[in-house]
């Protein structure tokens, strides 16, 4: 028996022996002499803009581009930022310019924007004998092509639609509070005029080519932007006109800032308020002015496709206007590059304006540009 567990302890030693031996021995080198891989982490699941529909998403550039220096450099100043002094003086200068007409604040009104029927609109632009006049004038003109003339304003809201109607009546209501004497100031109110146009009917076109919604209220708002743009020429030294206009936003904003102390988008806010309009209005024109300024993450993720539309709108109004531009052909909102489209790009990112190249290529979107650059008639 002894002989028995002797024999087996033997065999208990062995098998010990043989499993620590296998347990010393190095690890086999992977394939190709390369290491073993180490144990890949799960990728974690992006869910997508589909999926949350109530939160679009807004895709980031893979590198982040430096900020230009003048942009870096440039501080937007708001009223508040002013001494008293300076505030007075420039209030005083605001209020020196006429007020519109009251049927503006009727135009304007939130009730009207988001109520009004063709009949109402028509009504109240007949209200207006010079302002109907020239709402006939500009639906006859060659721009449209008719091939019969419109003799009511009731046929030419019906043919170019409330949208249209509306920003064109909103011109010309504001050029007859911006009459200058001044010829080399009349030149610059021009320009505004056909850029003011021009990016309205952009505005209009390209919004509803994207199925943004309220695309008048957003027509109005682009056409107010440039509201500032009248009273900096009203403001500034007329030697200073002729270089103001043609520069970009960055460097126009900083000579504006030098000068009056606001900028144009500043003086623009601080007249509609003088006038009465609606603050909401008037914080949804702020807002597409300090796009120049402003980082897409500042804004609510919902509001950036109008905002953005708004700000691109006027600014290729100005560059067509001005002859910057000669048309629209082969333009590519994201290749476009410069200290005022900086933040821009970003803001262009955002999954509902992923159609915007296209909209811009389409050929009724080129023809309309080419026929708008034709109209050479002021709107005053």
């Amino acid at each position: 028996m002894s002989a028995l567990y002797l024999w087996i302890a033997v065999v208990f030693l062995a098998a010990l022996g043989w499993w620590a031996l296998r347990r010393s021995r190095p690890r086999p080198a992977s394939p190709a002499g390369l290491p073993t891989p180490a144990k890949r982490a799960p990728t974690p699941r992006v869910t997508s803009a589909a999926e949350s529909p109530s939160v679009p998403t807004i895709a980031a550039p893979s590198i982040p581009e430096p900020v230009p220096a003048a942009l870096a450099a440039l501080q937007w100043r708001q009223a508040d930022d002013l001494i008293p002094t300076e505030r007075e003086a420039l209030m005083n200068a605001l209020r020196a310019i006429p007020r519109p007409p009251g049927s503006l604040q009727k135009l304007l009104s939130p009730e009207f924007l988001a109520r009004a029927s063709s009949t109402e609109l028509s009504e109240l632009v007949m209200g207006e004998p010079v302002v109907a006049a020239k709402v006939l004038g500009t639906v006859n003109a060659p721009f449209y092509g008719l091939q019969r003339p419109v003799t009511n304003v009731g046929q030419a809201v019906t043919f170019l639609g409330m949208n249209t109607v509306r920003s064109i009546c909103l011109q010309y209501l504001l050029a007859d509070t911006f009459k200058p004497e001044n010829a080399a100031i009349q030149r610059v109110f021009d320009t505004v005029w056909q850029a003011s146009a021009i990016a309205s009917e952009l505005s209009v076109r390209l919004s509803k080519a994207l199925n943004l919604p309220d695309q008048g209220g957003l027509a109005t708002q682009v056409v107010l932007g440039f509201v500032g743009h009248l009273a900096t020429a009203s403001l500034l030294p007329q030697a200073a006109l002729a270089a103001w206009l043609p520069q970009n936003r960055v460097d126009r904003l900083a000579q504006e800032q030098a000068a009056l102390p606001l900028s144009s988008g500043e003086l623009g806010s601080l007249l509609l308020r003088e006038w009465g309009l609606p603050e909401a209005l008037i914080a949804d024109v702020g807002d597409i002015n300090r796009l120049l300024v402003t980082p897409s993450s500042a804004m609510p993720p919902a509001r950036v496709p109008r905002v953005a539309l708004g700000f691109l709108c006027s600014r290729l109004g100005e560059q067509l206007a001005l002859g910057q531009r000669t048309g629209l052909a082969n333009y590519d909102a994201m290749q476009d590059i410069g200290p005022d489209t900086h933040h821009l790009r970003n803001w262009l990112a955002h999954p509902a304006l992923n159609g915007l190249n296209a909209a811009l290529a389409a050929p009724e979107l080129q023809s309309a540009v080419q026929r708008m650059l034709q109209r050479t008639q002021p709107a005053g």
